[in-house]
Formats: C-alpha cells, sequence, structure tokens
C-alpha cells in the first residue's frame, strides 16, 4: 500500500518513517528543499510542494499518483496571519484528489472548531464544530469541503495541543503575566499517541470518520503549567484569577471503536 503525506513537518516526518517501517511506501511532501535528501535518507519519496491560495507549486499529480491514501498535514498558519486563505489552499487540492483516483484521505485538524465558553462545555465528536473565529470557521470549512466530496472518504482528526518532550508550550509561557483562562481544562495530547493513532486508522480502514484527540485528563491550565514549569526548573506563567476562564473539555466517542488507548500522559 502506498501513502502520500502531504505536509511531513513535526508531525508528519516521523509518522512518515513510522509508516515506512510498518512497511508502506510512503511519498511525503516539504516546502523546503534542503530537507529532500533528510526524507529521502529515511526511505520517503520526496516532493516539493507549495500550496497558495490561487494554485499549487509542484508537481501535485505524481506526489498523489498511484497512491491508496492521503494525510494531509499542513499547519494552517492562522495564527501568525489571520488573513491566510486555508480554506482556498485545501479547494485548490481537490481537483488533483479527485483525478488521481485516490479513494481515502485523513485531514488532520484541530479542537479549535470548537468555541471556549464559561461553561467549559464538553464536546465529542457528536458536537456541532461552533468555533466563531476567522481560524476556527476556516478549519470547519475545510473539514465540510472533504467530509462532503462524494469522491472519496475522508476520516477527521482534531488534535488538541500538541507537545513532545522536546516541544512543550511551558516553555513559550514561562516569564509570562496576566494569563487569562487559569482555570479553563487543558486540552493535550502527546506526539507519539497522536503517530500511533493515525497507524491505527490506517490499519484498522477507518475512513469516513472523525475523531477528537485529547488525553482524557483535563487539569487546570495554571495548575498544569506550573507544575511543567518546576520540573524544567523554569518560571512559571503567571496568571490572571480575577478574570473569568474560557474553555471546553475534549472527549472521544469513537476512539474505543478502533481500540485505541492513550500511552503517554501530558
Amino acid at each position: 500500500m502506498q501513502i502520500s503525506i502531504l505536509g511531513c513537518g513535526w508531525l508528519g516526518f516521523p509518522l512518515a518513517k513510522k509508516l515506512v517501517e510498518d512497511g508502506y511506501s510512503v511519498k511525503g511532501s516539504t516546502t523546503t528543499a534542503s530537507k529532500m535528501q533528510e526524507l529521502s535518507s529515511e526511505g520517503i519519496t520526496p516532493y516539493k510542494l507549495e500550496l497558495y491560495d490561487n494554485g499549487v507549486q509542484g508537481d501535485m499529480s505524481s506526489f498523489l499518483s498511484n497512491s491508496d491514501i492521503l494525510i494531509i498535514d499542513i499547519p494552517p498558519g492562522l495564527r501568525r496571519n489571520p488573513e491566510a486563505d486555508f480554506t482556498g489552499k485545501i479547494t485548490n487540492i481537490i481537483s488533483f484528489i479527485e483525478k488521481s483516483g485516490i479513494q481515502k484521505l485523513i485531514f488532520v485538524s484541530s479542537t479549535s472548531v470548537f468555541e471556549d465558553q464559561e461553561s467549559f462545555p464538553e464536546y465529542t465528536e457528536e458536537s456541532n464544530p461552533n468555533g466563531t473565529s476567522a481560524a476556527a470557521k476556516q478549519l470547519i470549512a475545510c473539514e465540510n469541503l472533504l467530509i462532503d466530496n462524494p469522491n472519496f472518504d475522508a476520516t477527521i482528526v482534531r488534535f488538541g495541543g500538541l507537545i513532545s518532550k522536546d516541544r512543550h508550550p511551558v516553555t513559550m509561557l514561562s516569564n509570562k503575566s496576566g494569563l487569562k483562562n487559569a482555570d479553563a481544562p487543558a486540552n493535550l495530547i502527546q506526539r507519539e499517541d497522536c503517530i500511533e493513532l493515525l497507524s491505527k486508522i490506517i490499519e484498522n480502514d477507518e475512513f469516513g470518520t472523525v475523531f477528537n484527540a485529547a488525553y482524557p485528563e483535563h487539569p487546570k491550565k495554571s495548575e498544569y503549567y506550573t507544575k511543567e514549569a518546576k520540573s524544567r526548573n523554569i518560571k512559571a506563567p503567571e496568571y490572571d484569577q480575577n478574570r473569568p476562564s474560557k474553555g471546553k473539555i475534549i472527549s472521544s466517542k469513537n476512539l474505543d471503536k478502533i481500540g485505541f488507548e492513550f500511552k503517554y500522559e501530558i
């Protein structure tokens, strides 16, 4: 079986390596020429592809050719550039997917499609995405574009905040003060569990499904990040305890269906 991974970055690259180890033939895309050799050295067939609002730079047709599954794992970049047209980028590649004949697709989305509220609502896959920010609206639109397309079966995976041993948000929050949402629940997931879940979806041929994926424990953000800062011997972030917190709890009903269990605590 051949798999194309659009976006071999912080998550996509180790995922590609895992799939190669599992015996799949893997094509992987990158936006930087310098990473081509790195992908190739891991047994991944490299492609240099760049998505734009109005088109694609690179040989997208060859990248998708003869693949059974496409995994779309490209960062929307909407925090840095709220004006970016991520929906346009996804729209532009749909015609390539349709022409390629690929029948199965995984789209890496985010739990940010759900709105934070003072009541800390619990969202499952049965909950309708209700995010109102510009970024959330674009992600919701992308999910719908893929789910509603009759030419392939799209599985949507909404990850919580991604963390790993070498990348944790507390390092960016350290030394900051006046942070809001002190009591909001944390919704995080370790990168290794993300990779395991995506592999499990492929193994179980679970397409046409939606998964929420965040570790099932949700400590208060202020308590969690204080603990994480202490464990790293860095200054803990300071939260404004006088402001009401907005947040949410991300739950999943569908992970059990494929026998997925979290192995890495947040």
